[in-house]
């Protein structure tokens, strides 16, 4: 139940100069946002500006020094911009609620907050809500006639020049404006480390990113409730410690065109970001800041401030499993029939899914006509609702893989035609943006494939901005440099990646990192073969990321073949849940180790894993709510796990004052259930 703690005029600071300061805290009193209408000259020479800014300190360690927020639109008018003071109004509350969050990492979210709402001439607002775990501000307009957007200001001015960890665009340059040619990418790539003033000036990073601050603190820059607006990237373009938003400019024109025709690709844009309604509220921009890694790994911020539930009932939502076919290049063995794309390749997928209790069962690019984007093509070697109907009754759903373009413009008749047939779900691949348009292809997927009863996975798809809120069928993300790299990547580091991304990427929500390698190999022999991939490190980190990874619709990445060969393993990974009752993240250091406890109704599940680091480490896990248990079940790395990387041992943890000791090979892992 909402409680409204407070509701007041804040009382103002006011200096000679008639300039006006708010201060709003967190509910902890940890974390303090200060705000103001400030002289400035810079916008125009011959008369001097009042713009608004915020700065940030967690305790005495200061976030953010002064930085400037403002909106440009299409009238001469710029938001947060004005030739006098022009706050009207400041009123604070203070909210404390229960938030329940169906197919996410804990059943209820504690949703507290001090919120500050400055009402401006020119009927707009600028919100702060001040969390114990971070910042979070957004305009919001209540204007009679729709507008554009030519820019948004968005500015992060560091006191220092920090370390950041920085998530680059990754783009070949070319013809044409090389920072407009980022806008296209899959926002998939490894972190590169490096002072804030040393980013590469020509290169966009997109979110979230994170900054090292003093006293062992982090900050996490990202947003939430991305709808109808474009996304955020972040650009150093001098040697500084200040970080900029840049925002791809609306599609003037754009052709079908891309992989296998199956994408827009933007010829030309606009020069403004965004048209929109007049009376709105726009993306939230979160500063996530944390006293120890650990807690950037359990942040609940970009959940929190999304827009609510929209469908209503999710009783017919049904997270789980998959049995994927892309990854394992449809490697199944000792059959007599030809693998492939066919039915007879996906009855053997259903009936290995059927056989370990895996709800689902994926038929990824090539079922439908290659070139045509046309989702009623199909090809004669597959039948689906053959499949769909052999499926059911082994209790095994279909989900088919659609491109961007072939489904967007059908996308009522594609959901209709497939749900009557019984179709449970869609992955969606390949929209490799995320401009104005594309945001909403997003909304309009969700909403439509939610009247059908259809749940997606977004695949090509830019970082998760709360959309699992909003519309609940929505259960995974991709957005992230995941396993799939390993089919043809030889020189990243995918273990390091690994102890990077939950502190980082997992902020802002789950991903489809598709582990479950059965083939597995240590740094020094480990090779990148398309057609018969393998992971880097350990077997038991492969059993661990089921319980490390926030994943609600999770694939099995591997052949069933070869997982019918490792009987063990492949029962644990079927049995561990996908969604949660509870999560604590009991230990963590970015880049180097993770150990993360999850609860599913009456068992705890513990993963760790590390780096290329070996180490002993030890769990503690009498902080786990009513934890009793004196014993579980363990897969940890082998004595030979250094050399032979699916060397593992399941066997018997005992638990000694609450705590258990555990070994971890280099790039290996280990995953316990009480």
């Amino acid at each position: 139940m909402k409680k409204l703690l407070l509701s007041a005029l804040l009382m103002l600071c006011v200096s000679a100069f008639a300039q006006k300061q708010y201060t709003l805290q967190s509910p902890n009193g940890k974390i303090t946002v200060t705000v103001s209408e400030d002289e400035i000259c810079e916008m125009n020479s011959e008369q001097s500006e009042y713009c608004l800014y915020y700065s940030i300190k967690h305790e005495e360690t200061a976030v953010l020094d002064k930085s400037a927020i403002f909106m440009q639109i299409d009238n001469g008018k710029t938001l947060g911009i004005s030739s006098k003071p022009s706050i009207i109004t400041a009123k604070t509350q203070s909210v404390n609620q229960t938030v329940k969050a169906p197919f996410y990492k804990r059943a209820e979210i504690q949703d507290q907050y001090n919120e500050l709402t400055l009402s401006f001439k020119g009927n707009y607002k600028v919100i702060f809500r001040a969390y114990n775990e971070g910042i979070a501000y957004r305009f919001q307009t209540d204007f009679k006639k729709p507008f554009k957007v030519i820019r948004e200001f968005v500015e992060f001015n560091f006191d220092e020049d920090y370390t950041a960890w920085v998530p680059y665009v990754n783009a070949r340059k070319g013809d044409g404006n090389f920072i407009e040619q980022q806008f296209y990418n899959s926002f998939e790539n490894t972190y590169t480390v490096t002072p804030l003033s040393k980013m590469e000036y020509d290169r966009l990073a997109f979110l979230p990113l994170l900054v090292e601050l003093k006293d062992g603190k982090k900050a996490v820059i990202t947003e939430a409730d991305l709808e109808d607006y474009p996304g955020m990237y972040l650009r150093n373009s001098l040697p500084s410690k200040v970080l900029h938003a840049y925002h791809a400019g609306y599609p003037k024109t754009r052709e079908q065109g891309g992989h296998n025709n199956l994408q827009w690709i933007v010829k030309e844009r606009e020069n403004y970001i965004a048209k929109t309604a007049g009376k709105r509220a726009f993306p939230w921009r979160i500063i996530a800041i944390s006293e120890n890694d650990k807690e950037l790994a359990d942040n609940d911020l970009v959940y929190l401030l999304a827009s609510p539930n929209r469908i209503g009932d999710v009783s017919w939502i049904q997270p789980g499993k998959v049995a994927w076919d892309w990854w394992n290049a449809w490697n199944i063995y000792g059959v007599d029939f030809p693998a492939g794309i066919n039915n007879d390749t996906y009855k053997y997928y259903i009936d290995f899914a059927s056989q370990y209790g895996i709800e689902y069962v994926i038929l990824d690019e090539g079922w439908a006509v290659n070139k045509k984007a046309d989702l009623f093509q199909v090809v004669p070697e597959i039948d689906i609702k053959e499949l769909v109907d052999y499926g059911a009754e082994r209790n095994v759903g279909i989900v088919l893989w659609v491109g961007y373009a072939a489904i967007d413009k059908d996308m009522e008749h594609v959901c209709q035609h497939y749900a009557d047939m019984g179709v449970k779900g869609f992955k969606v691949d390949f929209m490799d943006g995320d401009d104005q348009m594309i945001v909403d292809f997003y909304y309009r997927m969700a909403e439509t494939a939610a009247r059908y009863h259809l749940f997606i996975d977004f695949h090509g798809a830019y970082k998760p901005t709360g959309l699992n809120r909003t519309y609940p069928n929505v259960l995974n993300h991709e957005g992230v440099y995941g396993l799939e790299q390993a089919k043809w990547d030889n020189e990243s580091d995918l273990v390091t990646n690994e102890v990077t991304i939950p502190f980082i990427r997992m902020l802002a929500g789950p991903l489809d990192y598709t582990q479950g390698a059965m083939k597995n190999a240590n740094k020094n022999n480990f090779a990148a073969i398309y057609t018969e991939p393998m992971s880097q490190g350990t077997r038991c980190r492969q059993l661990a990321e089921y319980v490390i990874f926030e994943s609600p619709f999770n694939m099995l990445c591997d052949s069933p073949s070869n997982y019918m060969k490792e009987d063990e393993c492949t029962q644990f990974i079927a049995s561990v849940p996908t969604t949660w009752d509870e999560t604590v993240v009991l230990d963590g250091k970015v880049g180097e180790y993770l150990v993360i406890a999850r609860r599913k109704d009456f068992h705890w599940y513990v993963g760790a894993i590390t780096n290329w680091e070996e180490r002993d480490i030890e769990i503690d896990l009498g902080v786990l709510p009513n934890f009793g248990a004196k014993s579980g079940h363990i897969f940890r790395d082998g004595p030979n796990a250094n050399r032979v990387a699916k060397d593992y041992v399941s066997e018997q943890a005992q638990v000694w004052g609450n705590k258990v000791k555990v070994h971890l090979a280099k790039g290996g892992g280990a995953v316990m259930v009480f």
